[in-house]
């Protein structure tokens, strides 16, 4: 199932690419290259421009394992099957064939070769879809690991193998030419150089070898000291310029001719790179990796150092905690297993942005990148958002993973803050040695400050602008075990905590200034087990409280009291969220389902299963949107509440009957118009399009400009005739002719009369009566309506008005009515039906009155045209009153 009763899927956001190697395409219809990259089981497309995300694929089965494209296609393996692509969004073409999952892909002219696991080399004809061949290998003696084809090499084929030799293979006689003196390391990569004849060849033992197979002769070799080759790049633009790649993301610049490194770009990417590629005759390098991102580096400098030009990325880690953006509900934070703060718009992904990583020292990390490593901070574990204050100072709070440090941060500057809250106590010790870690954090709804609880059962207070400790809460502590929850009410009057040992303690928050501390709770809360968290509802004085044993207690804190328990889940539970008018609690748990509790009634009115366990989860302040992060995902899933556009029954549930599971690698399918193949009528298969779509009308392939000169023929033609001053005749000699002398007579004149051209003007005019082509069909006894509508259509407007017009027996009137009422009846070319019937009222209007016979068929012909239009009519006002509802309901639903 894609939904429950209340969230639907909607999409995944956050994924960029993966350990598979992305590959390219240039479309010259869009006068750009595409990147296409993996994402588990679908694949993005993205504009090289401003890397756009174009389109995203169809989830398959299974997860891609490689891919390769040119102008027209996309194809995939996955597992043991591979898909055509048309658009990048929907598969054409399956080839079925293989075993094993197919690891390499090569688009070799009409052919597609594949590489499985079981060492078995086929060949597709990418046309008919049919296997050509087949070539089994002995995996003992030579496995392949990669492939390429040599420039201008007919029917060549290089494998390269894990055993570190090379063969080149004649595909069309299936024979090995030659066999080269073999390495001591695996070929990992091969890549066509420039050069003809000349391959670049990674190895795995580092060694890269630029080499001659005419000759069979090795011409450079290089070794990069940061591992095994993962990719190899001929810059194409100019300079003599090799680029590799490690796993440990470094990049290294070769100077060819001067057979020495050119420059370096260190920690690239914080994972492998396993995509390298210049972009034809461009100085743009292309590198993606398994940290989940793209980056396009430019090398515009004389020393041939790159920049970073452009990037796209997500979290290179899990994501452990997910929320929403009080002040923007299009905006959501997330914090990763990376150490890392990041914003995703649910809107445009090309509006997501990274707030940093969490470091202990955030200058000295970004002057000195070589120590940036040792003072990264623990991953995040629990964020505090408030908007109040957000453009004066920091607005976010975070706790790290066994760390005693809070760190702020400011969505305003998009950047870590300067701040690093401790307790006065523990200022002194190093972080090496210090064994208390926070383990809860609230800011108040002033923005002003932040509560922080602590393993050891301390409650401190801070000053989030200026990081100064304000307040210490019980003495010596708070509580006796860890502090799992901190709350504070909206008008700062209480603090609420709660500790492992199930105690709900209530505090004042206003102390007086010295001695900065509040001995002695005013209350205290005993629940049924210990406590896991505190989520609070400030405008309903409501706190639900996340027990150890997987029950929630909602506390009234106005009250002080338990006003409903909630039970129902079959593990831990990982986090939970108040709707904003405080009617729901969504809960996740380990289990992996996701529970939706209507709060009055305290009962059961959701509840849908994922594949992996949900570990956050929040909903938007509008609540149009759900967002959860699961275990061992790197994305968030995006979730539609279906309540806020459709009927939804809110009854409790009374069996797990009615329980839905989702596959989270639906959620990659994004409802996006695809990226435009370029076409080519040889190749590409015939598209047939309906003539007709049931009761709809449809219009004509011809272009508009045809049909609206033809109504407006004899407007075009006043404008177009000459100024009257011109065509005056002079009474003068022309030019070519000599004037008369003064001494001759002056009695000599031109005769400018008009007669003759008035006679010639007369003969020309016999001649217009004489048949047309129109009026040559209407009399032939054969005569087929479809082929005259086609001959009408592919007439220039100025021939076909005059055949129109030139009508005048009454037969061929009558004729040409019943040929308009077919054309309507078929609802086909009507605006072409409409502009002929235009001009044939305009020219024949009073020889048809004066004809009973061509009265009868017009009115035949108004009844056809009527019945046309009062179906076509019915339909545009359905579709307006559609629109208008929608329009007033979003009105509604803002104003609400």
């Amino acid at each position: 199932m894609s939904s429950s009763k209340i969230f639907s899927r909607n999409r995944a956001l956050g994924y960029v690419c993966n350990h598979v190697p992305c590959t390219t395409r240039y479309l010259k219809r869009r006068q750009e290259t595409v990147i296409v990259s993996s994402v588990g089981k679908a694949f993005h497309s993205y504009g090289v421009n401003h890397l756009t995300l174009l389109s995203v694929s169809e989830p398959l089965s299974d997860e891609i394992s490689c891919m390769v494209a040119d102008r027209r296609w996309v194809f995939t393996a996955a597992g043991g099957k591979i898909q055509g692509w048309k658009r990048g969004v929907h598969v054409v073409s399956t080839f079925e064939g293989h075993d094993k999952p197919i690891h390499s892909l090569l688009l070799f002219g009409p052919l597609l070769i594949s590489v499985c696991e079981d060492n078995v080399v086929k060949m597709w004809d990418r046309g008919s879809r049919e296997l050509v061949s087949t070539l089994p290998m002995d995996a003992k003696t030579f496995n392949v690991s990669c492939l390429v084809h040599p420039q201008t090499y007919l029917n060549k084929i290089v494998f390269g193998s894990e055993q570190g030799g090379l063969e080149l293979w004649n595909l069309k006689t299936m024979s090995m030419i030659h066999k080269f003196k073999p390495w001591d390391s695996s070929v990992l990569v091969l890549e066509q150089a420039p050069a003809l004849d000349v391959l670049g060849i990674g190895l795995a033992s580092g060694l890269i070898v630029i080499h001659n197979i005419k000759f069979d002769e090795t011409l450079l070799e290089f070794s990069q000291d940061w591992g095994p080759v993962t990719g190899l790049a001929f810059r194409t633009d100019g300079p003599p310029i090799l680029a590799s790649s490690s796993p440990s993301g470094q990049i290294v610049l070769w100077d060819l001719e001067e057979r020495r490194v050119a420059s370096q770009i260190t920690e690239a990417h914080e994972g492998s790179i396993t995509t390298l590629k210049f972009l034809q005759g461009e100085p743009l390098l292309l590198s993606t990796s398994s940290d989940n991102s793209i980056k396009l580096w430019i090398f515009d400098q004389q020393d041939y150092t790159g920049r970073l030009l452009r990037f796209r990325a997500g979290h290179a880690a899990q994501p452990n905690v997910v929320r929403f953006c009080p002040s923007n509900p299009n905006h959501l934070f997330t914090t990763g297993g990376d150490s890392s703060l990041r914003v995703f718009n649910v809107i445009s992904e090309s509006m997501n942005f990274s707030m940093g990583r969490a470091s202990y020292n955030r200058k000295s990390a970004k002057k000195k990148k070589e120590i940036a490593e040792t003072l990264l901070m623990p991953q995040m574990t629990e964020m505090s958002v408030c908007p109040t204050r957000e453009k004066e100072w920091d607005n976010i709070a975070c706790l790290h993973s066994g760390s005693p440090f809070t760190t702020t941060w400011s969505y305003d500057k998009r950047r870590m803050g300067d701040h690093k809250l401790l307790p006065p106590q523990y200022a002194k010790a190093t972080r090496v040695t210090l064994e208390v870690y926070a383990s809860a954090v609230q800011i108040t709804n002033c923005g002003n400050f932040v509560v922080v609880g602590y393993s050891s059962g301390e409650m401190e207070r801070f000053n989030i602008q200026s990081g100064i400790h304000r307040c210490k809460y019980g003495d010596p502590k708070a509580h006796k075990g860890v502090v799992r929850g901190v709350a504070v009410d909206p008008l700062n009057q209480w603090v609420f905590s709660g500790c492992n040992e199930g105690l709900v303690k209530f505090w004042k928050f206003r102390i007086p200034k010295t001695p900065n501390l509040c001995p002695k709770s005013l209350a205290v809360l005993q629940l049924s087990d210990g406590i896991s968290f505190f989520r609070i509802h400030q405008e309903s004085s409501l706190m639900c409280a996340i027990l150890e044993d997987f029950s929630i207690s909602i506390i009234d804190y106005e009250m002080k009291k338990v006003v409903r328990k909630l039970e129902a889940h079959g593990g831990q539970v990982t986090d939970a969220c108040f709707s904003s008018d405080a009617r729901w609690v969504i809960t996740s748990c380990m289990d992996g389902r996701i529970r939706t509790w209507d709060i009055p009634t305290a009962s059961l009115i959701d509840v849908f299963k994922t594949d992996a366990p949900c570990i956050s989860l929040s909903l938007s302040p509008t609540g149009q949107y759900l967002v959860t992060a699961h275990v061992n995902y790197l994305g968030v899933f995006l979730w539609s509440n279906k309540t806020l556009y459709s009927h939804v029954s809110l009854r409790p549930l009374t069996s797990s009957k009615s329980e839905a599971e989702v596959d989270l690698s639906e959620l990659f399918t994004l409802d996006r118009g695809g990226v435009e193949d370029e076409e080519d009528e040889e190749e590409d298969d015939a598209t047939t399009e309906p003539d007709q779509i049931g009761d709809l009308a449809t219009f004509s392939n011809v272009a508009s400009v045809f049909w609206k000169n033809l109504l407006n023929y004899e407007i075009i033609r006043q404008r177009n005739r000459p100024d009257e001053s011109v065509l005056q005749k002079s009474v003068t000699a022309p030019f070519f002719l000599p004037q008369l002398a003064p001494t001759l007579t002056q009695d000599v004149r031109f005769d400018i009369s008009t007669k003759e051209f008035e006679e010639e003007k007369a003969i020309s005019k016999i001649t217009l009566y004489e048949k047309t082509g129109l009026t040559q069909a209407l009399d032939s006894s054969s005569m087929i309506y479809a082929d005259l509508a086609t001959r009408l259509a592919s007439l220039p407007s100025s021939s076909l008005h005059y055949e129109i017009v030139s009508l005048e027996d009454p037969a061929h009137l009558g004729k040409f009515i019943k040929f308009l009422a077919w054309l309507l009846s078929t609802k086909t070319q009507i605006e072409l039906a409409e502009a002929y019937l235009s001009v044939f009222l305009k020219a024949h209007t009073e020889a048809c009155l004066s004809n009973p016979r061509l009265i009868d068929a017009l009115c035949s012909l108004e009844e056809s045209h009527s019945n046309v239009w009062e179906t076509l009519k019915s339909e545009f006002m359905f579709n307006l009153s559609v629109i208008d509802s929608i329009r007033r309901f979003n009105a509604t639903s803002i104003a609400m």
